[in-house]
């Protein structure tokens, strides 16, 4: 489990190549302190088992699922990633829950500044519109953002200066592809409903729709 507070910008140093998998050995100081063989670290957003390490350096195996689901196949050797370990029991929760298992790819339609803040629209998916809720939480290329505005075709997040300097999204522009991952407790919650609402076919009660928006916790 991760937390969308992004530790540091790592780069990476050489990439190994197969029909559709990777072998990624990447630069970090800050995540590679404690490392061992197994940990999990998040790329871009992406939950990676470590494989290797030495001074400052780590690699990870991105399978073909991996490869195909999330925006890790278009990387180069020398791009810079966003880069956070699995949270530790004692440490800070900073972001909102992050499994590092990317739901979909996004593109980036349109960026825009007002004052200090760079507004950022990204499209997505139909199917994961759902997931989308104003003020609700979203995690883009590993970064845990606040959605701030909703879209027929997916969401706008704003950016403030410390995000654009400690993380990836600060170089991106209009066109780059962006791994995303939906809040995982607005998933829970819709698979809690499919089967309430079942089980509420043939009698009365049980956890709807109509009561979550009764009691607030839905638009």
């Amino acid at each position: 489990m991760f937390t969308g507070i992004v530790e540091e910008k790592g780069k990476i140093k050489s990439i190994e190549k197969n029909q559709s998998s990777l072998t990624l050995k990447i630069d970090g100081q800050t995540v590679t302190s404690d490392v061992s063989i197994g940990d999990s670290i998040a790329v871009n957003g992406v939950c990676l088992t470590v494989t290797s390490f030495g001074a400052g350096w780590f690699t990870v195996d991105v399978i073909p699922e991996t490869f195909r689901g999330t925006s890790l196949a278009t990387t180069n050797a020398g791009s810079e990633v966003n880069l956070e370990r699995a949270m530790s029991a004692g440490g800070r929760f900073g972001g909102h829950f992050v499994s590092g298992h990317v739901d979909t790819v996004g593109k980036i339609k349109k960026i825009w500044t007002e004052d200090n803040a760079q507004y950022v629209h990204i499209t997505i998916d139909q199917d994961g519109l759902p997931y989308i809720a104003l003020k609700g939480s979203i995690t883009v290329d590993g970064t845990s953002l606040t959605i701030f505005g909703v879209k027929e075709d997916g969401f706008v997040i704003s950016l403030i200066p410390e995000t654009r300097r400690a993380t990836v999204l600060g170089a991106k522009r209009q066109g780059d592809i962006v791994n995303v991952e939906y809040d995982v407790l607005a998933k829970y919650m819709e698979r809690m409903l499919g089967f309430r609402n079942k089980a509420t076919d043939s009698h009365d009660g049980g956890l709807t729709s109509d009561k979550l928006q009764q009691y607030g916790f839905i638009d």
